[in-house]
């Protein structure tokens, strides 16, 4: 087979599979049913859970759970607004809060997030807490742990139904799983994606956050603060994460939009 052909079958596939960010309007590659890649979230998360520590303190798993359950009923009303009704209907919204120092958190396809308790003195009060959980249902919603499974299958192993990867190869599976959902990184071909995907987040946060009450505005201290912890950060470029200066550039630009929303309510 020709060159040109191999690159016309590869070009053909990947416009089959690609869908459209919300609010950004990016194209993105999709190549990972939603129904297969929900349900296995599901069970690599049950196991997370299991072989994590989960937070003794009630207070802040409380306000965890209150928080998080604003910000998923904004969420499914964005995405009823977008047309993504598969996504209302079978995700199911969970917040888990896990002993662990690291100032993190992250999210798995269907609505599992996970906020790492070292991330809670910084976050100081429910908006600051908002601004961590939007972000990472916005994951959620733009169907990032999607596109980035779909590229690591693609890089990985060679685009491989997710079905068969599973059935082969369980265990390197698993581990791409875990890293398309943000639990891990890697500097590769792929980090620029993440980045975008960080953009994404915070900016579709901002406006989900801004529909379930709180002040979109607060997003600008929390990432100050965490700019004032975070010294030792690598260069941009070595980083799955902007940098805090320009993630908070960025988000300054967006907040007009959210504001919009939040003081219209």
């Amino acid at each position: 087979m020709s060159r040109g052909i191999v690159v016309w079958c590869l070009a053909s596939v990947l416009l089959a599979g690609c869908t459209i960010v919300p609010i950004t309007g990016r194209h993105q590659l999709s190549l990972v049913p939603q129904s297969e890649l929900i349900g296995m979230a599901a069970q690599d998360y049950k196991q997370f859970v299991a072989e994590s520590t989960v937070s003794g303190d009630v207070g802040a798993k409380n306000m965890v759970a209150e928080v998080g359950g604003r910000v998923a009923e904004a969420a499914s009303g964005f995405m009823r607004e977008y047309g993504m009704d598969y996504e209302v209907s079978h995700y199911d919204w969970e917040f888990q809060l896990i002993e662990d120092e690291a100032a993190n958190a992250f999210c798995m396809p269907g609505g599992k997030i996970v906020v790492f308790s070292g991330l809670m003195p910084l976050t100081e009060t429910d908006e600051g807490l908002a601004v961590v959980v939007a972000h990472e249902v916005a994951h959620a919603v733009a169907n990032h742990g999607g596109e980035r499974m779909s590229q690591l299958l693609l890089a990985q192993l060679g685009g491989m139904a997710l079905s068969k990867a599973i059935e082969e190869k369980p265990e390197q599976t698993r581990n791409l799983a875990m890293l398309a959902y943000g639990v891990g990184s890697q500097v590769a071909v792929l980090l620029p994606y993440s980045r975008q995907h960080e953009s994404e987040a915070d900016r579709i946060g901002l406006l989900l956050m801004a529909r379930a009450g709180y002040d979109p505005r607060q997003a600008l201290q929390f990432w100050r603060r965490m700019a004032a912890q975070s010294e030792g950060q690598p260069p941009e470029f070595l980083s799955t994460h902007p940098s805090h200066a320009t993630r908070i550039e960025d988000i300054r630009s967006h907040m007009p939009e959210a504001v919009a929303i939040y003081e219209g309510q």
